[in-house]
């Protein structure tokens, strides 16, 4: 059978609360490896809330499906203060990326206290915003940008991962909306050891299979390289829903 679309393979799924340390309760959702320990985790940042953007938003909807099966990883899915999806709403109200600080923090938590391994950021577009700003006030191996638009991280905020330990990866679609290869290599300029991917024909939302498997092929070829090639097929059974 063809792993496509909404295809939901095998996982240990649990739904999650979060909770800040300005009190607040967020919801989501930790996707993990069906019989075995994940070997890392991807702690993921949806795009933004006021323009449709949530937990469930499909990359990172298909990431949880997939990846859990396909590479070995932890899943961890949330939406930010104030967003709603079908796990539910979660409490406040949308800060444009300032207090989204403690919903950062508040994820990290459940990593920390469920004890997973190598825990890496993957933000897209406004998640990407959070990952670049708050990234670096956590214990991460890295951070997975898919389409920034950087319109609310500073230049000093980028800078600041040259001079740091985790890893930068950038995926900037040819023909995105707000930010594309040429620009997105001058502005990233302050971080030559980041590897900054152009994806040929690549859109700001990655919409369609192809799109969606360029997508994930990166994701595990930065945080788990030897689960590649990514399998195209699914020979078991599938979970009931």
């Amino acid at each position: 059978m063809e792993i496509r679309g909404p295809m939901l393979l095998p996982a240990r799924r649990e739904e999650i609360e979060l909770q800040t340390l300005d009190g607040l309760t967020l919801v989501g959702e930790l996707a993990l490896p069906q019989d075995r320990e994940p070997v890392a985790t991807l702690v993921t940042l949806h795009p933004l809330p006021t323009a449709g953007g949530f937990m469930d938003s499909h990359i990172l909807r298909k990431a949880a499906a997939r990846l859990p099966a396909l590479a070995d990883l932890a899943v961890l899915r949330f939406n930010t203060r104030g967003t709603t999806s079908p796990r539910g709403t979660s409490e406040g109200a949308f800060d444009g990326g300032t207090a989204e600080a403690f919903d950062v923090a508040a994820a990290m938590d459940v990593v920390t206290a469920r004890g997973l391994p190598h825990p890496w950021l993957v933000g897209w577009s406004f998640g990407t915003e959070l990952a670049l700003k708050y990234g670096l006030d956590h214990q991460i191996d890295g951070a997975i940008l898919l389409s920034p638009p950087l319109h609310r991280a500073t230049a000093d905020e980028v800078a600041a991962w040259e001079h740091a330990d985790p890893r930068l990866v950038i995926l900037v679609p040819e023909l995105d909306d707000y930010l594309q290869p040429p620009e997105a290599a001058e502005r990233f300029s302050s971080v030559p050891s980041a590897h900054l991917i152009p994806v040929e024909g690549g859109r700001h939302l990655w919409v369609g299979e192809h799109q969606t498997r360029r997508v994930l092929t990166e994701i595990v070829a930065a945080v788990n390289p030897d689960a590649l090639p990514l399998p195209l097929e699914w020979h078991e059974a599938l979970p009931s829903t």
